[in-house]
């Protein structure tokens, strides 16, 4: 069995991958940015419950590393230990301990010693709810009356008004509940939580914020003629976005009549990039070949109006979660993922190069046409209407 390699992200990358979790994108956008699985952006969010862990930082108080160098010179110089305090404007039981925990005279080192006291800083200080286990229960039996963290630290606060130590906030019992290092609320009360998630979600991540799945004038499929979807009549497409490494996508187009296939190389996902390239592929068309559009419900078709607007084309759109309704589409993107493998970058590639690949799959005979290839029947629709 061949074992999986261990993945390692800098300091730089963990950070980054936070700023963009925080800024409300998914596990899958974010690996695709580092060329990797989503999986490996869970680890680094999940052991925190998706709540990303405050930076460390020394207190003022504590003996920085120059410090230290001082000590280690004032030691090997033979200096006491009351010398290299007053040097150094520290009580002199400061450097005794500091010397003593760390080797002692003979074996004390600076940059060692500083690790040392980096590391053994991390102890995690108690949050209250660890503190105080009567409003530990508390909130605990709430959670399981279906009661959100904020009607609960809502509820606390009106009920003991001048009682801080009986009062939490709601977002300390969200951490409490995504953050189960902390030991506190058990796992299972997550369950009784209204959004069934096990990680700390970014607030820029709602779906209706975003505008995620909200097409303006949107024409649902539903309304869509029969003679499209009895596919007697040629010129009516589905299409689709395949995605790649390092955010790269490529348009795919089939004909639901003949399963002829276009690719079109597509400079981002947004909107206007998509938009501007079917145009720019409709006009290589017949127009009795291009009457409709059958999509998902990708923003990246959000600006539809003015596709219709430029080529007459109809757009129609499938119901949420429902990619069969597209059949044809999705079948041709797992034959073309035989050409373009997950994970690889699909911008390397260029419009001439993306139309050498549909054409060797117009010309593999289907089944489905009886053996025919795509490219016969779609040239069988075009002589018919020239």
């Amino acid at each position: 069995m061949k074992q999986r390699r261990r993945i390692y992200y800098s300091s730089a990358q963990r950070s980054e991958i936070w700023n963009r979790w925080q800024a409300g994108e998914s596990m899958s956008s974010i690996g695709r940015r580092f060329d990797r699985e989503s999986s490996s952006v869970f680890s680094v969010i999940s052991p925190t419950g998706g709540i990303r862990p405050p930076v460390r930082q020394r207190r003022k108080q504590a003996l920085s590393l120059s410090e230290r160098e001082e000590i280690s010179r004032g030691l090997s110089t033979q200096c006491s230990l009351r010398s290299i305090a007053r040097q150094l404007g520290r009580s002199a039981s400061t450097i005794s301990r500091e010397v003593s925990r760390n080797g002692g005279m003979d074996r004390y080192r600076a940059a060692r010693s500083d690790q040392a006291a980096w590391n053994r800083a991390l102890r995690p200080k108690l949050c209250k709810l660890a503190c105080r286990p009567v409003l530990s229960r508390t909130v605990s039996i709430k959670l399981r009356q279906q009661w959100s963290p904020e009607q609960i630290a809502g509820w606390l606060k009106r009920t003991y008004p001048g009682e801080l130590q009986n009062r939490v906030s709601h977002e300390t019992i969200y951490r409490s509940l995504f953050i189960q290092a902390r030991g506190v609320l058990k796992k299972e009360l997550l369950e009784h939580l209204r959004a069934k998630r096990t990680i700390r979600r970014s607030k820029h991540a709602s779906l209706k914020r975003n505008g995620l799945g909200q097409i303006e004038n949107a024409v649902s499929i539903r309304e869509r003629p029969a003679s499209i979807e009895d596919r007697a009549v040629p010129g009516h497409w589905e299409g689709d976005l395949i995605g790649g490494s390092r955010n790269s996508y490529v348009a795919t187009l089939v004909e639901r009549h003949s399963r002829y296939v276009m690719l079109v190389k597509v400079a981002n996902k947004d909107t206007e990039s998509v938009v501007s390239a079917l145009i720019k592929q409709s006009q290589r068309l017949p127009s009795e070949l291009y009457r409709s559009l059958t999509w998902d419900r990708g923003k990246e078709l959000a600006d539809h109006q003015r596709l219709t607007l430029a080529t007459e084309v109809a757009v129609y759109f499938c119901d949420p979660r429902s990619p069969w309704q597209r059949g044809s589409n999705e079948n041709t993107n797992r034959l073309l993922r035989q050409y373009l493998p997950h994970g690889t970058d699909l911008s390397l590639h260029s419009q001439a190069k993306l139309s050498a690949i549909a054409r060797q799959l117009n010309e593999r005979p289907r089944k489905t046409l009886l053996y025919q290839t795509p490219a016969e029947k779609f040239a069988e629709c075009v002589a018919a209407t020239s």
